[in-house]
């Protein structure tokens, strides 16, 4: 259950590639997917309820990448007008734009994501499909 009396105090991240918009493993600077409609109206609904919603991508990591530091500079540059102009278009408000997750970060939302119980390491839920007792190499070790 989400304890929606945390939002006051932080800000919640959404990945944009393959999670807010469609992701085919590939993409310039300047292409962004289509918007993947049950985000994109979780997104707007947050952002009617004030909350702080952020996009989370790694493409905007200026340490990252191909190219001299200047290269990817511009890459940065033109990803984030990108994602500003698709925020616009689909979701009525242009978010903030980041690749690093603080303190401040209450909840991410990420196709890749494993949701891990705090201070047990038990795995919550997979972003595909997972079975516990074939697939976590951790209990081979516990079992045996």
């Amino acid at each position: 259950m989400v304890d929606h009396d945390r939002f006051e105090d932080g800000w919640m991240g959404v990945d944009f590639d393959g999670t807010l918009a469609q992701y085919d493993g590939k993409a310039g600077a300047d292409e962004m997917g289509e918007p993947i409609p049950l985000m994109v109206m979780r997104v707007r609904k947050w952002i009617a309820e004030g909350k702080d919603v952020r996009v989370f991508i790694a493409r905007v990591n200026p340490d990252v990448g191909d190219g001299s530091e200047e290269e990817r500079k511009v890459y940065v540059s033109n990803c984030l007008r990108a994602i500003e102009g698709w925020c616009l278009k689909h979701l009525g408000k242009i978010l903030p734009v980041t690749h690093q997750k603080d303190f401040q970060m209450i909840e991410s939302y990420d196709d890749r994501a494993v949701t891990v119980e705090r201070n047990t390491g038990k795995i919550l839920t997979m972003g595909r499909e997972f079975d516990d007792e074939a697939s976590d190499p951790i209990g081979f070790f516990l079992d045996g």
